[in-house]
């Protein structure tokens, strides 16, 4: 859609007011608004939170955090000081949950913290005993956004530790799933140790092969080559040992459970070059092979760390449903209200429910009327209207009034929890990654092992027993499929490499994989297809008038507004007229302001009254609708927008449309997937004429394109059919559309999405538009190319460096020196073609994160 504003008659031409000069925040750095500036004061700020977070800075001598923030080159945010309360932090539930209590006396815990930027916020974090006395240490975690706070509750509490955090901009939450994320990094330091071990094991078998070698030439002594020869086993054999024994684990497990995978042949050349090496050694004859089979190892376990960075991003959509309700909840018992972590609210009990804050439970409304949003759950951009006796959801967010709230369901028995365990069970299961190495790994165990086999025999009746061993180690050594193992997730790392410096973060190889078939595209339509804010799209009135005085005071009249439509009114009116740099200035007095979440708003001005709604309110209200508006109003439903009339002393004078325009790559796209193979379709919870309006403008068929769809139906649409052979990718920006993207076998999450949508997809495209998803899928073709290839070469070079090895031709000398040598050529080929079939980012595009 784009914005008209057009009239019976011609109407007056739009006038521009001045600009204001900037005046950038002391704090933050953001513009401060006209009203708010003070001509005679050293500092200016754009609201109260940043001037609060400023004197307390400078009161505690931390002004040194301005000098490494503007280093860092951080954009910033203005501070959000309003409501804040942490009574519940000394509640005994939270303490119980949370609080870790030591010999000393002292307590810890974990924080999650909003507003962190840079290093300048975790100097500023860590400073915490400076400004909170009592306060033992901060330890932060910029990756994870959580700190480790230590105190001592003699002297302070925890809910003052947390309203020191929020004085200097950083509002705390409660850290869930923590014994999780524990596990997690429990899990990966282990990893790392394997990988720290062996990488050392490996550098120091590395240099007394050197020496071994060197020796050779140089005729070193018999002693002293004993000494390295069994230095260098008893290196190799703890390599193998301790980091090894991952594959030899996995290798064991396939072989009880009759299978084979690729760790099979792994540990067999393992094993075996292991082996005859620790036998040469005790014999003091032929080569001992511990300097290759560790720089084998070390490349391997890195490999593996990679792959298991890959899936734990997949299993954090286990604590979704922690990031989608309030961490506490004001609860009312006895004529009183308390703040309380909300693991302590039960069925029945009674909340209070503020603006702006989200639902903490599923209940029944007591008292209050208001509107609430339910696009989490629903995808419905605009917000429904409740009274007492309606049913509210967990996750939902409360826009206009206060409300009271009789629980009934709470944490995992609440309808986002169950969508929670749907989006658990779309993950876990997924089909796993590209199986493609494992079924050659098994095949070609099989046939190396009836190789090695036939050469042992063949060279022992030939030659004898030594010879025999030698040509059959050389063989088990030089085919080990290292490169087969490396080649393709290297290929798809690095194509996961470049595709995030283009702002498209991918979280497996298997959606690459998936994205290259082709198949049913499914789309959800707000903030996907559109741009998921509500727009003026129209704007048509009556002749003879002075409109832009008219939208000038109906901007004035909605800013007052708590509802979506009106504010979104508001901002799209004033900058429509070029306002936007001196919103609101224009002197106008608005009384007697009435909004009854009944659709509209009123207010008097110069003895008029303006109203400002629905077609439903307008025509409640009496208000006489001229026949060429009524045609507007209709025109404006037919093409999806919202039709809000403005009228004034009982006259309707003008008609606006509120709408979501479509991308304006959407339809470019849509076409550009169609000709890659890919059938688009719509799901979307808005309503179905809205939804067939977009299809129109974008080129789908109205026939693929479903509106009203909960994120249940949207769930079972993305389920595999009868007889279909491509992929089904599901593309999303909301929690209403978690559960299908996790179903699906590729989720794509785009830019603005809520964090359960993020978590729950495969792929993230954090630049604007539908274009960056058409570049996603050819990369993923090149990279399948590539893939294939690369496998090709691999098996190439196993079948010529096996057969010399069988032949006799290839000694166990050569044999320990081409395998890494072989590997390290091979990946590096890789790295050279998927350079080329993949450019660099132009330096012109915009970067919309940091």
């Amino acid at each position: 859609m784009t914005l008209v504003i057009d009239s019976i008659s011609p109407v007056e031409p739009v006038r521009r007011s001045s600009a204001t000069a900037s005046v950038a925040c002391a704090h933050c750095g953001l513009p401060v608004p006209p009203g708010l500036i003070l001509a005679d004061a050293e500092a200016q700020f754009c609201c109260a939170g940043c001037q609060a977070v400023y004197q307390t800075l400078r009161a505690c001598g931390l002004e040194a955090y301005y000098r490494l923030r503007d280093n860092a080159d951080v954009v910033a945010t203005p501070v959000q000081l309003a409501g804040q309360s942490f009574e519940a932090f000394d509640s005994p539930t939270y303490a119980e949950s949370f609080v870790l209590r030591h010999p000393d006396g002292s307590c810890s815990t974990d924080l999650t913290l909003e507003g962190l930027t840079c290093a300048a916020c975790v100097w500023l974090v860590e400073k915490l005993p400076q400004i909170a006395p009592g306060v033992v240490e901060a330890r932060l975690s910029f990756s994870e956004a959580t700190v480790r706070v230590t105190w001592d509750p003699s002297r302070l509490s925890l809910s003052q530790v947390a309203a020191a955090l929020a004085r200097i901009g950083y509002r705390p939450h409660p850290v869930r799933g923590g014994a999780s994320a524990e596990m997690h990094r429990r899990e990966t330091r282990r990893r790392l140790v394997l990988l720290a071990v062996s990488g050392a094991i490996m550098a120091n078998t590395m240099m007394l092969g050197l020496a071994l070698y060197a020796g050779d030439a140089g005729h070193m002594e018999g002693p002293f080559r004993t000494f390295f020869r069994v230095l260098s086993a008893g290196l190799g054999l703890v390599s193998l040992a301790w980091p090894g024994a991952t594959f030899f684990r996995s290798a064991w497990m396939a072989i009880r459970l009759r299978v084979v995978n690729l760790d099979v042949p792994i540990a067999a050349a393992l094993l075996v070059g292991g082996l005859a090496g620790l036998v040469n050694v005790i014999l003091d004859r032929g080569e001992i092979y511990f300097d290759s089979l560790t720089v084998l190892l070390f490349l391997l376990l890195v490999g593996r760390f990679v792959q298991y960075r890959q899936q734990r991003r997949a299993d954090d959509a286990v604590g979704l449903l922690f990031n989608l309700t309030p961490s506490t909840c004001h609860l009312l018992k006895d004529g009183r209200t308390t703040d309380v972590p909300v693991d302590a609210i039960q069925s029945g009990d009674s909340v209070e429910v503020r603006p702006g804050e989200t639902f903490p439970a599923d209940g029944v409304i007591l008292a209050g009327r208001s509107m609430v949003n339910q696009a989490l759950l629903t995808g419905e951009s605009t917000p429904t209207a409740v009274n007492p006796g309606a049913q509210v959801y967990a996750g939902s967010q409360n826009v206009s009034s206060p409300l009271v709230v009789q629980t009934m369901r709470t944490g995992r028995d609440t309808r986002i929890g169950k969508l929670m365990r749907l989006i658990e069970d779309g993950v876990r299961d997924k089909p796993p990654i590209v199986q493609f190495a494992d079924r050659v790994g098994a095949w070609f165990v099989v046939v190396v092992s009836v190789i090695a086999v036939i050469v042992f025999a063949v060279w022992g009746m030939k030659a004898g027993l030594e010879p025999a061993i030698d040509h059959t180690v050389a063989l088990l050594i030089v085919t080990c499929p290292c490169v087969l193992g490396l080649a393709t997730p290297l290929t798809i790392a690095i194509a996961i490499g470049r595709l995030s410096r283009r702002d498209i973060l991918v979280k497996s190889g298997a959606a690459l994989e998936r994205l290259a078939r082709g198949g049913r595209l499914l789309l959800d339509k707000t903030g996907t297809l559109t741009e998921g804010q509500l727009q003026l799209v129209r704007w048509t009135g009556v002749s003879g008038i002075d409109h832009a005085d008219l939208r000038r005071k109906t901007a004035e009249l909605e800013r007052r507004s708590n509802h979506p439509i009106g504010r979104a009114l508001a901002t799209a009116l004033l900058t429509a007229d070029g306002d936007s740099t001196n919103p609101f200035g224009h002197g106008f007095e608005i009384t007697d302001i009435v909004e009854r979440n009944d659709g509209g708003i009123s207010g008097w001005l110069s003895g008029q009254e303006l109203r400002v709604g629905s077609p439903r309110y307008t025509a409640a209200a009496g208000i006489v609708i001229p026949p060429m508006l009524e045609s507007a109003a209709r025109e404006l439903e037919q093409s999806g927008a919202t039709a809000v009339y403005v009228s004034v002393a009982g006259q309707a004078l003008a008609v606006a449309g509120m709408g979501d325009r479509v991308r304006v790559d959407a339809a470019k796209a849509i076409a550009d997937l169609s000709r890659l193979g890919w059938t688009p379709q719509i799901l979307s919870g808005d309503a179905q004429d809205v939804v067939a309006a977009t299809a129109r403008e974008v080129g789908i068929h109205t026939k693929v394109a479903f509106g009203q769809m909960s994120p249940e139906e949207k769930l079972a649409r993305v389920h595999r059919r009868p007889g279909e052979t491509g992929a089904v990718v599901m593309v999303g920006d909301g929690v209403n559309d978690a559960a299908a993207l996790a179903a699906a076998e590729v989720g794509i999450a785009v830019q603005g999405g809520a964090e359960a949508s993020l978590s729950a997809a495969d792929v993230y495209i954090a630049r604007r538009g539908l274009l960056p998803l058409v570049e996603l899928v050819q990369t993923s073709r090149r990279t399948m190319r590539l893939i294939r290839r690369n496998l090709l070469v691999s098996l190439g070079y196993n079948l010529l460096a096996g057969s010399l090895a069988a032949a006799g031709l290839m000694s166990p000398l050569v044999a320990a020196i081409i395998m890494p040598v072989s590997s390290a050529t091979v990946l590096t080929l890789v790295v050279l073609s998927i350079n080329r079939a993949m450019p660099a980012p132009s330096s012109k595009e915009p970067k919309p994160w940091k």
